[in-house]
């Protein structure tokens, strides 16, 4: 028997523990064989990052690069086995070169847990300090 859907109340608390930096209460909503294509890398996809481990490393690999990383302002919708969630990430590079944009994720969903996870950011210039 599966179990249940991920539901939007799921990720808005998923995305509070990005906002916390808690990396063991986010990957409690992926599957083990999860696959997460990050925003920026030298594939059609951006970087690929397959399986929890790998996934955790990205994530925690992020807020060590900005340690104030934050998603705001975000917003939930989960439709059957896919979901989107759009968000406004601020973080500022260790040279005090700050990111300020919207994104999205797209979601796959399988037994109530992320399958797959595809960031989108709006590409625009760094703000200084």
């Amino acid at each position: 028997m599966s179990k249940p859907s991920i539901t939007e109340k799921d990720l808005a608390d998923l995305f509070d523990a990005f906002n916390r930096h808690d990396v063991e209460a986010i990957m409690a909503y992926f599957a083990d064989d999860c696959v997460f294509d990050a925003v920026a890398g030298p594939e059609v996809y951006g970087a690929r990052f397959i399986g929890a481990e790998a996934i955790s490393q990205a994530f925690s690999g992020v807020w060590a690069a900005m340690p104030d990383a934050r998603w705001e302002h975000h917003g939930h919708l989960v439709h059957g086995d896919r979901a989107v969630c759009e968000w406004t990430f601020t973080g500022t590079n260790k040279d005090g070169t700050r990111v300020e944009a919207q994104g999205a994720d797209l979601f796959r969903l399988r037994d109530g847990r992320i399958v797959h996870k595809q960031a989108f950011r709006k590409n625009r210039p760094l703000l200084r300090g």
